[in-house]
């Protein structure tokens, strides 16, 4: 039997906060949370102890929905070492699971991209690494007057039967796909997304309020990095984002680097959505941790900067934001409480994605999938499925 114990630090957990805590994990799996003076004695002598500072404080794992790639590596690369990468550098971050993101692409690419992950899926062992959860499909069912950066001579009206022929390469991995439901077939589309258990988001789409409305009505239950790639709000027409924003049906991605959206307008829909409707993503590709120059993505020069990256004609395109740092942005944009915080970066998602049964939260029978932040906040630790995946100053 593997396992350990974590004392003497502040814990958030599913019940509460425990101010002078402790965890206990047992192959993979948290099987005791109390106060400290609780804590089994017999156990902490046969279990490795861990005791950092006594202002550290442990979270949840966080769950990214929306990552294409980091350090080099991306989805779209259709290789297991660039999902292992992957898998490997997003702990640094705080993430401890996340859904493999593509992007509009050939259909050829998009099937060797969605069999490559399931493979990686199928084989992959808990060795102290990001889980992948499944697969966010994004594109081509979008729309070419809301591309961004996905290519536009890829896109394709939406469709049930590529859908289904994709489900079935991805062995039914496909669990979030982002779409334009104003597009013909769109709302097919979506109904049936929500028949078979998979999230259907809207973006990348020109829809109106009223398309939007429909889309809820079929079964969109999310969408796509608010704000971007999205027709917006306008006061004589609210657009997605307009429907996004009272919809409470609608659980909305947020890519907090201050960058895709102002500050200013973080805190709006921080306030209109609260933490109980917010996911934070970092939409990152493969220049994440990488230094500034050109990249590829989706066959497209990407130049970045030291904060953003960019086509040539100045489009975002994607992000290099690391989950940790959308955490401490949003802290600052919105002055939201640290349970806020575990709802946007992993209740939701587990939520969302039908994993809440063993990701999301700290508590007894759920994964130990955590991290350790140290009094600036800073990932200290990180433990995915009960293995250690990263530590400060480590390697």
């Amino acid at each position: 039997m593997y396992g350990f114990i974590i004392k003497d630090v502040t814990i958030y957990s599913e019940t509460g906060i425990y101010q002078h805590g402790y965890i206990q994990v047992e192959d993979g799996i948290i099987t005791a949370i109390g106060d400290v003076n609780q804590l089994d004695q017999e156990k902490s002598r046969t279990l490795q102890v861990i005791q950092p500072s006594y202002k550290s404080v442990l979270i949840p794992g966080m769950i990214d929905v929306h990552i294409h790639g980091v350090a080099g590596a991306d989805t779209m690369d259709a290789t297991q070492e660039a999902i292992q990468t992957m898998a490997t550098h997003l702990p640094k971050e705080g993430t401890t699971s996340f859904l493999a993101t593509t992007m509009t692409q050939e259909e050829a690419a998009i099937e060797e991209a969605l069999v490559n992950v399931s493979t990686y899926m199928r084989d992959a062992s808990s060795n102290g690494t990001a889980e992948v959860l499944g697969i966010h499909l994004e594109g081509p069912f979008l729309s070419k007057k809301r591309a961004g950066a996905q290519p536009v001579e890829h896109m394709k009206q939406p469709d049930i039967e590529m859908f289904q022929r994709w489900q079935q390469l991805a062995n039914y991995n496909i669990r979030l796909v982002t779409l334009a439901p104003e597009e013909q077939n769109g709302m097919h589309l979506i109904q049936h997304l929500n028949d078979s258990g998979v999230v259907a988001s809207v973006g990348h789409s020109d829809a109106t309020y009223e398309e939007v409305e429909q889309a809820v009505k079929a079964g969109a239950t999310h969408v796509t990095h608010l704000f971007n790639g999205m027709r917006g709000l306008h006061h004589r027409e609210p657009g997605v984002a307009g429907a996004a924003l009272l919809h409470d049906e609608l659980f909305v991605e947020m890519i907090a680097d201050g960058i895709h959206i102002r500050p200013e307008i973080v805190k709006i829909a921080y306030r209109q959505k609260t933490s109980d409707r917010v996911l934070l993503i970092s939409d990152a590709i493969r220049a994440k941790c990488l230094k500034q120059g050109s990249y590829d993505l989706g066959g497209q020069d990407v130049q970045v900067g030291e904060t953003r990256a960019t086509l040539s004609d100045g489009t975002l395109a994607g992000s290099i934001l690391k989950m940790k740092d959308a955490m401490h942005n949003m802290f600052t944009f919105t002055d939201c409480s640290m349970e806020d915080m575990i709802q946007m970066t992993a209740s939701n998602p587990a939520k969302q994605l039908g994993v809440d049964d063993r990701k999301g939260s700290i508590a007894v029978g759920k994964d130990a999938d955590l991290v350790l932040l140290d009094d600036t906040l800073e990932v200290e630790m990180t433990f995915c499925r009960g293995k250690l995946a990263y530590q400060q100053g480590g390697s």
